[in-house]
This record gives C-alpha cells, sequence and structure tokens, in this order.
C-alpha cells in the first residue's frame, strides 16, 4: 500500500535514530518515494550519506546548501508528502511541534505540512512518562497527528520499561494500514458521543464521573480521517475538536444528549455511542446552591433515559450500531447481555481492572463483540490506534 507513496521522513537527535537505516530501506522495499530531513543533533546517531544512500536522494539538514547552492523550501516539501513521519522523535522535537517553534528544517516543514503526521517518540523512561512529554503528545494528537506508541523493553539507559522507539516493520505496517483504509468511509454519515454528563444537584455541584472523552474524540477523529461525515455529540470536556470534525454538538445532562442523538441519529448509516452517560440525575436539582447545614442529606435520583437501549429499538436494518461497556466485574458477561439487549452491532469492553484502561488515559485494553458471537481481543494501545481497530471492525460489518 505505500507503493508511490511520497514519504518525508523527519531524524531527530535519539539513540534510536540506528533504527532508520533499517526504516528507510524497508520504505524502498515498498517502492514509497522518500525524502529524508534531519535535525542536526540527528547526525550524532546516524550519519546522512547512509540514509541518503539508502533513500536514494540526499538528505536534507539546513534549507540552504552551501556546497551546492541550492535552496530546499519547506512549504513545497509540505506539500509535496503523501504522508510526513517523525522517527524518532525526541523529547525535544515533540516540545517544538506542539509550541510550534520553528528553528530548524524539520520544525519548519513539519508547520507546513498538509498531509497526515505520524510521530514516534523515542526516549528514556522517566523522560517519556514526564508531564510535561505527555501534555506535548496531548496536544499534538489534538492537532489531529497521529502517534506511534513507543513499545516497552531495554533502554539505552539501561532501565526496562516504555520507550522504545516502535520497530521498523510494525511501523510499516502502521502506515500501510493507514492507506489501505484511506477514505473507505466516504459518503458515510456517523454520529459519535463522547465525555461524561453532568446532572446537576444545584447551580453549582453536579453528579458526574470522570470520563475524559479522549476515547470518544478519537473514534471521531479516526472516521472522519477515514473519509466520513461525522457530527460529535460531547458531554463537558476540555478536549478541543479535532480538525476535520465539521459539526459538534456540546451539551451537559444525559436527556439533553438523548435528544440530540435521537434526532441526528435519524439520518445516520453509523453510531458509536462512546460516552459515559449517567444512569440517574437528581429529581428535583435545587434552584440556589445548597447550604452546607445538617451533616447527612439526601438526593432522590431518578432513571435517565437509556439512549443505547433507545437507539438500539429504533435502529433501521442498514444502521450500524456501537456501544462500550466499561466494567469492573464478570466484565464479558455484562457486556454480552448489554450487546444483545440493546440490540446492538458491537460493543467495545473496557475494564477499570486493566492497567492504561479506563478514564482518563492515553491508552486502553479493549474486547470488541459481535453480535454474531464473535469476540476479539487486544492488547493495550494508543486510543488512536484502539479507534483504528473499532473502524476497522465497523468496516467488516459494512461489506457483509
Amino acid at each position: 500500500m505505500l507503493q508511490g507513496k511520497k514519504v518525508l521522513l523527519a531524524v531527530t537527535g535519539s539513540i534510536a535514530a540506528y533504527k532508520t537505516a533499517f526504516f528507510v530501506r524497508l520504505l524502498v522495499k515498498e517502492g514509497a518515494d522518500v525524502q529524508v530531513i534531519m535535525t542536526p543533533s540527528a547526525k550524532d546517531f546516524i550519519t546522512p550519506l547512509t540514509l541518503s544512500t539508502l533513500a536514494k536522494r540526499p538528505v536534507i539538514i539546513e534549507p540552504f546548501n552551501v556546497d551546492t547552492g541550492e535552496w530546499s523550501n519547506h512549504v513545497e516539501l509540505g506539500r509535496w508528502a503523501d504522508l510526513m513521519i517523525v522517527a524518532p522523535a525526541s523529547a525535544n522535537t515533540l516540545s517544538k511541534m506542539a509550541s510550534g517553534i520553528a528553528d530548524n528544517f524539520v520544525t519548519t516543514c513539519y508547520l507546513a505540512a498538509k498531509c497526515p503526521v505520524f510521530f514516534a517518540p523515542a526516549m528514556d523512561l522517566d523522560m517519556f512518562h514526564h508531564p510535561s512529554v505527555q501534555r506535548n503528545i496531548e496536544t499534538l494528537l489534538s492537532f489531529g497527528n497521529l502517534l506511534i506508541s513507543p513499545q516497552e523493553g531495554e533502554l539505552a539507559s539501561g532501565l526496562c520499561g516504555a520507550g522504545r522507539m516502535e520497530e521498523p516493520d510494525q511501523i510499516i505496517q502502521i502506515l500501510s494500514d493507514h492507506f489501505s483504509s484511506e477514505k473507505d468511509f466516504l459518503n458515510k454519515k456517523v454520529l459519535v458521543t463522547a465525555g461524561p454528563t453532568y446532572e446537576p444537584i444545584d447551580p453549582v455541584r453536579y453528579i458526574g464521573n470522570y470520563s475524559s472523552g479522549k476515547m470518544g474524540f478519537c473514534v471521531a477523529d479516526i472516521l472522519a480521517r477515514r473519509g466520513a461525515e461525522v457530527t460529535l455529540v460531547t458531554g463537558p470536556t476540555v478536549l478541543d475538536t479535532p480538525s476535520r470534525i465539521k459539526h459538534r454538538v456540546d451539551v451537559h445532562t444525559a436527556e439533553q444528549m438523548a435528544e440530540e442523538c435521537f434526532h441526528i441519529a435519524e439520518q445516520c448509516d453509523i453510531i458509536v455511542m462512546a460516552a459515559a452517560v449517567a444512569d440517574y440525575s437528581p429529581s428535583n436539582p435545587a434552584g440556589s446552591k445548597v447550604k452546607k447545614s445538617e451533616p447527612f442529606i439526601s438526593i432522590d435520583l431518578k432513571k435517565n433515559t437509556d439512549i443505547l437501549a433507545e437507539l438500539g429499538r429504533r435502529k433501521t436494518k442498514n444502521q450500524i450500531l456501537a456501544g462500550f461497556a466499561l466494567e469492573t466485574d464478570h466484565e464479558k458477561d455484562n457486556a454480552l447481555a448489554k450487546l444483545q439487549n440493546k440490540n446492538l452491532d458491537l460493543i467495545v469492553l473496557n475494564s477499570l481492572n486493566d492497567d492504561g484502561a479506563g478514564f482518563n488515559t492515553d491508552t486502553n485494553k479493549v474486547s470488541i463483540l459481535l453480535s454474531s458471537g464473535v469476540v476479539y481481543d487486544y492488547p493495550l494501545k494508543d486510543k488512536a490506534q484502539v479507534a483504528h481497530d473499532i473502524a476497522n471492525i465497523i468496516k467488516g460489518l459494512m461489506i457483509q
């Protein structure tokens, strides 16, 4: 799937740069047209001569070549590429990309890129987990960039953990999957829900949950990238709207979400209900702030509309309906019951018992159960990659 694709490979200053020789060789073997660019510090880890020999064209490090008098235009390169990948992506370059700092040829090309941008972090364990690095990764994901998660293993420091750049053959597979699935949801109208709902107790307090909305936003973004016309209905969240999402509806309560979903779903081919909707809400919210007085108070709760069940009841023959289940006990049994009782085509199950899964993480570990009885179990992955897995399953159901 990389035959004839123009790939702009940016190499930064990391010991993992040695892997780029193998990566370039594989790209060329797959038929890709490769242009390598490097940060000045990347030369300390691998020579430009090695990469230019493998890519069959000169490596670009500076915009102006004093030896030849040639000028390399970062804007033209940014428009030339079908795909840009920063591999390895050092902590320093991630910070510059997230902040819009354009002080070398790699970062100027990144800011000018009109194509999808993948980035493959590579650094030591503690660096990768530092809050500033994680924040930069989240920022890049919010821009619509695609993360190739580092793998766990022995690092150059001798420590063992997350931080190893993904192996070149696996990156090739990820890029091939990207192109093979490109625009396979074209002309499909999709509804995706995300985030929590907040059920008011009074004007300043509410009942809610810990959902950040990240999983639903990733699903919406991936489906939009693959050609779908996506409407994103989200509860309260700090997340920015992915650039390809043209229709976003913000709600607060379960009843508001139900009203929007029932209206929008009528026109949709695919519905993915990733929101963590509150099952109950206060029956009589106070009109003014409840003052602290009694040592104990009681709040009467009423059951909210079961949005997923109602959508399952209304589902037409040609619609695909996907639900989510976050469980703590008897996970697959509970998910299977939800799948059957609510007339779903598939359900995405994750468990709070799995490290790195659930609320407020950038990763998730899921199983996808189909109404046919088939179950797909996946390892822990970045949520963007989980979203691709979900989209692939839906695509499979579309062509049956």
